[in-house]
């Protein structure tokens, strides 16, 4: 089983840009396709985007398309976030995950969660 640790959360107006990263340890991330989930006060986690093991295909949530990119470095087993032109709505705590393939993590069947990262943008 994959860990997943989140980091790079925290405060930023709106506009503003955060890149959100996800360190993994007790197994290598190259098997695994990876994702991120967000999940804001008294809504369900949703999917924000996915990237295949080889990095060669990608998935966006419609509302973060053309502002967010997720990337990966599998020889540093982390996968980022970089999330520009923040808005309000982009407000959640982001899990990242580990799955089968980006499909899969699409349809929230994943192998292995992180704690979260809060993200707040205010305005």
């Amino acid at each position: 089983q994959v860990q997943l640790v989140e980091s790079g959360g925290g405060l930023v107006q709106v506009g503003g840009s955060l890149r959100l990263s996800c360190a993994a340890s007790g197994r290598t991330i190259s098997s695994y396709a990876m994702g991120w989930f967000r999940q804001a006060p008294g809504k369900e986690r949703e999917f924000v985007a996915a990237i295949s093991w080889s990095g060669d295909n990608t998935m966006y949530a419609d509302s973060v398309k053309g502002r967010f990119t997720i990337s990966r470095d599998n020889a540093k087993n982390t996968v980022y976030l970089q999330m520009n032109s923040l808005k309000p709505e982009d407000t959640a705590v982001y899990y990242c995950a580990a799955g089968t393939s980006t499909s899969y993590i699409f349809n929230l069947n994943v192998r292995s969660w992180g704690q979260g990262t809060q993200v707040t943008v205010s305005s």
